[in-house]
């Protein structure tokens, strides 16, 4: 599995930063586009860095309906038309091949799948490996206990990558062997502190392979 993040407060040389996030999924033979960040410009300016054509991308999905996580769709769906999983919060976009709105947890495919929108807001992705599951989330609104929790019923969560908020029940992160905060995160020198095991850096441009 490998996980690109393309969209980030932060970046690593060579690439731009913004407020927003998104990261390419790349897991049994399916390439995920998880969010869009904020604006297409820098999308895709990273994504040419990266190396990533829009056409190679099997799917789209949306984390939850703030502009910082969704307003590159539409950009993006001009250039190449794919299937959108959404949760109920979002605005159905244009010239999506297909839109799949996401009302609880699912399976998207064979070891892929989605928590639902929890809190009626934000859903995050999980794909099941040989390590346990890697959770994908992009701004963690309903709390991170509570993504855990409802990713339980896949598998035992070895992963949690992107944007944590505010979020402080650091207790609740102990059993994560690794950990890559992102976007929004408030505390992430508290993170690396306690978990500097765990802690992999994020931004723009960095490439984990699990």
């Amino acid at each position: 599995m490998k996980i690109t993040i393309i969209y980030d407060n932060t970046a690593l040389p060579g690439f731009q930063s913004d407020w927003g996030f998104s990261c390419l999924v790349e897991a049994y033979d399916k390439k995920i586009l998880f969010d869009t960040g904020a604006l297409s410009e820098i999308l895709f300016f990273n994504m040419e860095r990266l190396k990533i054509r829009p056409e190679s991308i099997d799917e789209v999905f949306i984390s939850h309906h703030h502009w910082d996580h969704f307003g590159g769709l539409t950009d993006l769906l001009e250039c190449h038309s794919v299937p959108v999983y959404l949760p109920p919060s979002c605005v159905e976009p244009s010239r999506a091949q297909r839109v799949i709105w996401v009302e609880q947890p699912l399976q998207i495919h064979p070891h892929i799948f989605s928590t639902g929108p929890l809190g009626g807001i934000e859903q995050s992705l999980v794909v099941e490996t040989e390590k346990g599951l890697v959770i994908i989330v992009g701004c963690s609104h309903p709390g991170v206990d509570v993504i855990l929790e409802t990713a339980n019923q896949f598998g035992k969560p070895y992963a949690l990558i992107g944007g944590l908020h505010g979020f402080r029940k650091f207790d609740c992160l102990s059993k994560l062997k690794l950990i890559c905060p992102t976007h929004c995160t408030q505390f992430k020198s508290e993170i690396k502190a306690d978990f500097p095991q765990a802690y992999v850096e994020g931004g723009a441009g960095k490439v984990i392979e699990i």
